[in-house]
């Protein structure tokens, strides 16, 4: 009742007009959400999902939608019995979604419905071309467990490993892996799993999709995205590989590409599969070329060189000839074209947005996408690829945003301390005032290089923070992508440096502004944003009033010796801190656990307790060091969470006890 009461008190106190309706944490997890786009084949339907979440229920259900294309100004609307995700349209004009059971098939109007139940369940469905087989992806088990090894003791509990993998992300290792499945859907017959006995996952765990398989425009073979190295922990080696749909030899496409290798796009034309790869090994945030595989030669060529920027949703027109995908720049994710014969990236877009999940209508001079922004969450948009301009096709969320007060979002430059200048969204609260003084909130960005875009989080969202009374700065620092590779390289092994002090500048130019109160200034951040919040505690003098770190990393030894993905702090610290004494000095300088003798700055701790990359004792460390000084703290512990808070409860009461901190520390009170 403590919290939230906490909670009303920050309501009762926004910063705004008397009457006026601000985003709660409440009325976030209400949100629908938009996603999965899939264009009919003839650029006449569009089929999207919107999944709704059950708070009381603790759990979320998606629904397969349709928007008639043909029809000018035609709404969208929910499909009567198709209660699943992920759909596909099929040759002959019906569509397909996954259900718990397996798969549905149904026609846009009438006609017979086709339930196909699959033992295991179904993930990443793909239909071929030509109609007569779907793919699809599934958990198999493959290595014997210590328990069925052992079948005479069936009270024993206990796992056994051999080798580093034992863990991944929110998961313990159970001698399953992910395998791809092709299944005729003509004529009957069983699946057939083309890896089969094979310890390899596809798609690569835990973030990859159906992005990373696609089918032959033939429908005869499958080109799918795999690790097959030894030691996965230590290598970032993905590649390409093409099987037929009857199984047999599976042939390397990216022999001698020893990064990641990954989200083919095969042409339709059957010429060219369109890539994503980084050429340095062993680093995740290495720029993503855009290459092509010559499917008549067999050689692989980067198709734009000079492009300074990741690629990302690559999409094939009609025609084989021109290329739409995404590109993240300066705090914004655009759409971009290029074709065979210029090979120049173009922009096509500009504006203050987020676009993704891409789908390119048949003529080419349509691209339809979700896009988002730091005010509201994903909507379907189509764009007009010869002018750029953005129209848009939805308004799920339409209703619980009338009479929503929004914040002011505005783009600003900070002079940093060697002479550059970085990039800070600064978000304002509704009804922002330049005669009043408001608290301040400091963003910390996690990845380490992931960019502060124009995203609406469940978790970390400005605008909630925004609509409690704070002003936020969320800083594009040193280490982010979308401002330039060199811009994005220079954290690695540098993690307390100058990252540490384009914050700090950001900061103080903010706390200098006179409608900031600098004594009610907080920092926050979840993962290496978490880290940057145990960082400053001991190295940001009397700045912050208050911190809250999620999942961050605060003892860079131990952290090495207990995550699981090690190619990354291989590449980011060096290795481990006993290879070198140049390494062991980096550990030495920038373990925010060596600096707690200064900590005097009240925190909110908050992690999870399946969290395998930033393992939980991280965050009990913190804790402990805090409460054995004296420093006002709190530990926040989510037993059935790993690194993200995904369940609707756990995520309602994140966001109470959140901004009950901040209230508590820099409370959103007028003065």
């Amino acid at each position: 009742m403590r919290v939230l009461a906490s909670l009303c008190a920050v309501a009762a106190a926004v910063l705004s007009l008397p009457a006026q309706k601000v985003l709660t944490p409440e009325a976030l997890v209400d949100l629908k959400r938009v996603g999965e786009l899939a264009l009919s084949r003839d650029g006449q339907h569009l089929l999207f999902t919107v999944r709704t979440t059950d708070l009381a229920g603790n759990r979320s259900a998606a629904q397969v939608w349709h928007l008639p294309l043909a029809t000018a100004g035609a709404a969208a609307g929910p499909l009567p019995g198709a209660e699943g995700s992920a759909p596909v349209w099929l040759p002959n004009g019906a569509f397909a979604f996954v259900t718990k059971q397996g798969i549905t098939s149904m026609p846009l109007l009438d006609g017979p419905v086709v339930e196909l139940k699959v033992e295991g369940g179904v993930a990443n469905l793909l239909w071929a071309p030509d109609g007569t087989h779907f793919a699809y992806t599934q958990s198999v088990p493959v290595d014997a467990t210590v328990l069925q090894q052992n079948t005479d003791l069936p009270k024993a509990n206990a796992r056994a490993y051999d080798d580093l993998m034992v863990r991944h992300w929110d998961q313990w290792r159970d001698g399953s892996y992910s395998h791809l499945f092709v299944r005729p859907y003509t004529g009957g017959g069983p699946a057939r799993d083309l890896l089969a006995g094979e310890r390899v996952d596809t798609p690569l765990p835990p973030f990859g999709g159906k992005e990373q398989i696609c089918w032959s425009p033939d429908g005869k073979q499958l080109c799918y995205t795999a690790r097959r190295v030894p030691n996965v922990e230590q290598s970032t080696d993905s590649s390409l590989w093409v099987v037929s749909v009857d199984g047999g030899e599976h042939r390397c496409l990216t022999e001698g590409l020893p990064g990641y290798d990954q989200d083919p796009s095969w042409s339709p034309d059957g010429r060219w599969i369109a890539f994503g790869s980084m050429a340095r090994a062993g680093f995740e945030a290495d720029r993503l070329r855009l290459m092509l595989h010559d499917c008549s030669n067999g050689r692989n060529v980067e198709l734009l060189p000079d492009l300074d920027a990741s690629v990302h949703d690559v999409q094939w027109t009609s025609d084989s000839q021109r290329l739409y995908f995404t590109v993240e720049t300066e705090g914004t994710t655009q759409l971009f074209t290029a074709t065979l014969q210029e090979r120049k990236a173009v922009a096509v877009t500009q504006g203050r947005h987020a676009l993704a999940n891409l789908q390119v209508a048949p003529d080419g001079k349509t691209v339809y996408a979700l896009r988002s922004t730091m005010e509201r969450p994903a909507e379907v948009v189509a764009v007009d690829t010869a002018t750029g301009a953005i129209r848009a096709l939805t308004d799920v969320n339409g209703a619980a945003f009338a009479g929503l007060s929004l914040p002011t979002i505005e783009a600003e430059w900070f002079p940093t301390t060697d002479g550059k200048r970085v990039h800070a969204w600064i978000v304002k609260p509704p009804g922002f005032d330049p005669a009043r003084r408001y608290p301040f909130v400091l963003y910390c960005q996690g990845g380490p290089q992931s960019m502060v875009g124009q995203g609406f989080s469940q978790r970390w969202n400005f605008h909630l923070m925004a609509a409690q009374g704070y002003v936020v700065a969320a800083v594009n620092r040193r280490g982010l992508p979308g401002f330039g590779q060199a811009w994005n390289d220079q954290i690695s092994r540098d993690w307390g440096g100058q990252a540490m002090r384009d914050l700090l500048s950001v900061c103080d130019a903010m706390q200098a502004r006179p409608w900031i109160d600098k004594a009610r200034s907080a920092a926050v951040g979840a993962s290496f944003g978490g880290y940057t919040v145990y960082w400053l505690m001991g190295n940001a003098g009397d700045r912050f009033a208050c911190m809250i770190s999620h999942c961050g990393v605060f003892n860079l030894e131990s952290m090495y010796l207990a995550t699981e993905e090690l190619w990354f702090v291989d590449w980011d610290l060096g290795g481990p801190y006993w290879r070198s004494d140049e390494v062991a000095e980096g550990y030495r300088r920038f373990s925010p656990h060596r600096y707690v003798q200064n900590w005097k700055t009240p925190l909110l701790v908050i992690h999870g307790e399946r969290d395998f990359r930033v393992p939980y004792d991280q965050g009990l460390q913190a804790f402990t060091a805090a409460q054995l000084q004296g420093v006002p703290s709190r530990l926040l512990m989510f037993p059935d969470e790993g690194h993200w808070v995904l369940q609707p409860q756990n995520g309602v009461l994140w966001q109470r006890e959140f901004f009950a901190w901040l209230q508590r520390w820099c409370g959103a009170k007028a003065k």
